[in-house]
């Protein structure tokens, strides 16, 4: 099974680099890059909702009113992410947006794990972690470069 979300991982990674250079080509035809992005989160929340329907999962769980600050910032990161990518595409091109963009998240990912940010479950730093944020670090400077 671990398998398959390593191959699910995978596909949504390689969704991304479409999704941003899609993105950005939008904002050519509406006009401005808040509207691209509204547009992508209107087509996104529509398809969210038509498969919350289908698969019936209305049942919130815990209470909304119980939960903490920052759980309601998801989809604040979301949309600076989305515009962001609007953004730096035409300038960056997508090689470079998404190897800057994948550095960033390797960097947060690995502060989140060390102190167990956000509830997730704590996995320290090694020296391994940080060499392969280093090396991804080098690869962002490499694609960007050449």
């Amino acid at each position: 099974m671990w398998f398959l979300f390593i191959i699910f991982a995978f596909i949504a990674g390689l969704a991304l680099p479409a999704q941003v250079s899609i993105n950005a080509q939008l904002k050519n035809y509406v006009g401005t890059p808040l509207l691209a992005s509204t547009i992508s989160f209107l087509v996104g929340l529509l398809v969210l909702l038509i498969g919350t329907l289908i698969h019936g999962s209305w049942n919130l769980g815990k209470s909304l009113t119980t939960a903490p600050w920052w759980i309601w910032t998801g989809g604040l990161l979301g949309a600076l992410y989305v515009f962001a990518s609007i953004i730096l595409i035409p300038r960056l091109g997508a090689a470079t947006t998404i190897a800057c963009v994948l550095a960033g998240q390797v960097v947060a990912s690995i502060m989140i794990d060390h102190f167990g940010l956000f509830q997730v479950t704590v996995h320290h730093v090694t020296i391994p972690r940080m060499l392969g944020a280093l090396l991804i670090i080098v690869g962002v400077i490499l694609v960007q470069k050449f």
